[in-house]
């Protein structure tokens, strides 16, 4: 079952795949004889929360974008496990095993079950931030799926103080994961800040256009106010192992983007990525942080048009 909406910019359907007890509601932006490209967001994200310019490029150039929202985020199944990740980071750093309520694997299966879905044999690939790992192991277990890969902000290896996230960022991650029924105005305060950390330097963020998707975020998930499915995933990731071996066994045709200025996860991830996969480029912006802002997509618009076209 799917329906059918429109925006001002763009129409598409949405609906539900469903594989053991676990909905993923998606996004499919069509036409249904375009390319498909599933692109697989990060910690926390919605699917509203990929950019309206990368979606508007991805069908200009001919695409079929499908978007999602991984379980435990936006309208897909939530889990029940309240973690705590203060303890998970503890276990992390002590090296004692953790346990989650499910895997990045879990979350790679995802996708696939949703391509199936859709009766999509083959499609380009595009993951950011957690995206690029579970996306990383969607391309290696299932090659025979993928077109091309774009890896975008990510890591092979487990997130660290030496390789991850800054102090002020994994605060702001914590606090998150303890977030239980926020107001709009502290959401829109937390979003202010998270996407200031985030997003790209001296950029204005407090416009209308921003509230207004703020608000509209919120709206989507009135009924879900706790931040324990944002604390489940980071659980997942913390849970899991390196995935290097699987890395150096992707077989597609790679793109990797990163910002040298990225608070989250560290540039070096790419490089080393970019060492492991042969059939790789990578593109180092300087001014980019974590985020694919209209300003950032520019500067790398016309090589991932030539990657996944050509």
């Amino acid at each position: 079952m799917y329906e059918i909406c429109k925006t001002r910019l763009m129409s598409y359907k949405e609906g539900y795949s469903e594989n053991n007890g676990v909905k993923i509601f998606y996004r499919d932006y069509g036409p249904e004889e375009a390319t498909p490209i599933l692109l697989v967001h990060g910690l926390g994200a919605q699917l509203v929360h990929w950019p309206e310019h990368l979606i508007e490029f991805l069908i200009k150039n001919g695409l079929r974008p499908i978007t999602y929202d991984n379980r435990d985020s936006g309208l897909s199944s939530r889990f029940s496990y309240k973690p705590s990740i203060v303890l998970g980071y503890l276990r992390y750093f002590f090296r004692f095993p953790i346990k989650p309520e499910y895997s990045l694997n879990d979350m790679a299966r995802d996708g696939i079950n949703l391509l199936n879905h859709l009766n999509i044999d083959k499609a380009h690939i595009l993951g950011t931030s957690m995206g690029g790992m579970i996306s990383q192991i969607l391309c290696a277990k299932y090659p025979q799926r993928v077109k091309t890969y774009t890896l975008i902000a990510s890591t092979a290896s487990v997130p660290s103080p030496f390789n991850g996230a800054s102090k002020e960022v994994r605060d702001m991650m914590v606090s998150r994961s303890k977030s239980t029924n926020p107001t709009m105005d502290e959401v829109y305060q937390r979003e202010l800040k998270w996407v200031g950390l985030i997003g790209m330097k001296g950029k204005e963020i407090d416009t209308p256009k921003f509230r207004e998707d703020t608000i509209n975020n919120y709206n989507r998930i009135k009924d879900i106010k706790d931040g324990f499915g944002y604390a489940r995933q980071l659980i997942a990731i913390l849970s899991s192992k390196n995935r290097i071996k699987k890395v150096q066994s992707i077989q597609a045709k790679t793109l990797i983007i990163h910002g040298e200025q990225d608070p989250v996860l560290r540039a070096e991830n790419s490089r080393f990525i970019h060492k492991l996969i042969p059939n790789s480029d990578l593109v180092i912006i300087e001014n980019m942080r974590h985020l694919i802002e209209e300003e950032i997509l520019d500067q790398f618009k016309s090589r991932l048009k030539h990657h996944l076209l050509s």
